[in-house]
C-alpha cells in the first residue's frame, strides 16, 4: 500500500479543505488512479515562494510517505467550465519546486491530485 502525501498551495488553504483530494485519494481517481492501493501520508501547505517545501517533505518522508501529490490548484485554474490549463493556477513555479522536492527527497512526485484539467497528461518526478 503506497504512502501518498499533498503538498497545497496557501493561496487556497482558506478556501479548500481538500475534500475532493482526499476523495480520489481514497477511492484511487484522478490522478491517484495510478496506485493500486494508496492511503494518506500527510497534508502540508506551500507558502510563497516555495522556500518551505523541501523541509516540509523532508518530514513527509521521514513519517513514511512514499510519494507527495502537489495539488492541482497550483497549476490550473477553475473556471464555469471546469478545471483549464492555460493562465495557470496558484503557483507560476510548480515545476521548478517540484524538481527540487525531487532532488532533495528522491521522492517520486506528481503533479495533480483531484480535478484534473481536460486533456492533462499526469506529469511525473521519479
Amino acid at each position: 500500500m503506497k504512502r501518498v502525501a499533498i503538498i497545497r498551495c496557501e493561496k487556497n488553504m482558506d478556501r479548500c479543505p481538500l475534500t475532493n483530494c482526499f476523495k480520489c485519494l481514497t477511492e484511487k481517481k484522478e490522478a491517484f488512479a495510478i496506485y493500486e492501493d494508496c492511503v494518506p501520508a500527510g497534508v502540508f501547505t506551500c507558502r510563497c515562494p516555495g522556500d518551505n517545501v523541501v523541509g516540509l517533505s523532508k518530514i513527509l518522508r521521514a513519517k513514511g510517505a512514499e510519494a507527495i501529490h502537489f495539488c492541482t490548484c497550483m497549476f490550473a485554474e477553475k473556471t464555469e467550465k471546469g478545471w483549464v490549463l492555460g493562465s495557470g493556477g496558484f503557483c507560476e513555479n510548480i515545476d521548478e519546486i517540484i524538481d527540487k522536492v525531487n532532488n532533495e527527497t528522491r521522492l517520486p512526485c506528481v503533479k495533480g491530485t483531484a480535478h484534473l484539467p481536460e486533456g492533462y497528461s499526469i506529469k511525473f518526478w521519479d
